[in-house]
């Protein structure tokens, strides 16, 4: 009658099982291949966010280091300046004596 199913040829049924086991194993290479791109960029990432780290770090301790050596000038700069006080009045007696000098030389001549 009209509702009868055809008759399937089994050739054509091996060659689409064929073809859905190539396609399956086409399939595993693309997800392994996926994977292991996955895999190096996630190692790449993380050395980028450790090498970030590292520097982040290393950046902080030469700040902190900068600081302190800053601080330290200026405690030296401090003190230089404290010893070079009595610098301008030296420098005047010094004169003065200079003066002095000058004319005793004049008496002498």
């Amino acid at each position: 009658g009209g509702g009868s199913i055809p008759a399937i040829d089994p050739g054509a049924l091996q060659d689409v099982v064929a073809l859905a086991g190539q396609v399956a194993a086409q399939v595993d290479d693309l997800l392994r291949n996926v994977h292991c791109g996955l895999q190096a960029l996630t190692a790449l990432s993380v050395g980028c966010i450790q090498t970030y780290r590292d520097g982040v770090e290393s950046l902080g301790e030469a700040a902190d280091l900068s600081i302190r050596a800053m601080y330290a000038l200026v405690a030296r700069c401090e003190e230089l300046d404290r010893a070079m006080q009595p610098v301008p009045a030296l420098a005047k007696r010094i004169r003065d004596m200079k003066g002095t000098l000058e004319r005793l030389e004049g008496l002498c001549k």
